[in-house]
């Protein structure tokens, strides 16, 4: 968390809602750690890390739509047959990311 705080203590300061982005469970070969965070801001700027980059512009469009009045959710990311050539985790592995507004 330490690593996204001054970016959304900034967007808040500003006026602007945040969008919390939090691993919460990793299977096999997952890129970032339990706990590992991506904070997005209503304008759509991003800070810290789910993946590495593999599914973050996935669950930012997710956070807009949180951000806009939608319920937090549990995203699951993994690599499959379907998702080969779309969102997925190319390392093999696969994580659960659970994103909700600060409040």
């Amino acid at each position: 968390m330490k690593e996204i705080v001054d970016n959304v203590e900034q967007w808040r300061a500003k006026g602007e809602r945040v969008a919390i982005a939090t691993v919460v469970a990793t299977r096999k070969s997952a890129p970032r750690p339990v706990g590992a965070k991506l904070a997005i801001s209503e304008s759509g700027e991003m800070c810290g890390s789910v993946s590495g980059g593999c599914v973050e512009n996935d669950v930012v469009i997710h956070a807009q739509e949180v951000l806009a009045g939608g319920e937090p959710r549990l995203l699951s990311y993994g690599i499959s047959d379907d998702e080969a050539l779309g969102v997925g985790l190319p390392c093999g592995g696969e994580i659960d990311v659970f994103v909700e507004r600060l409040d």
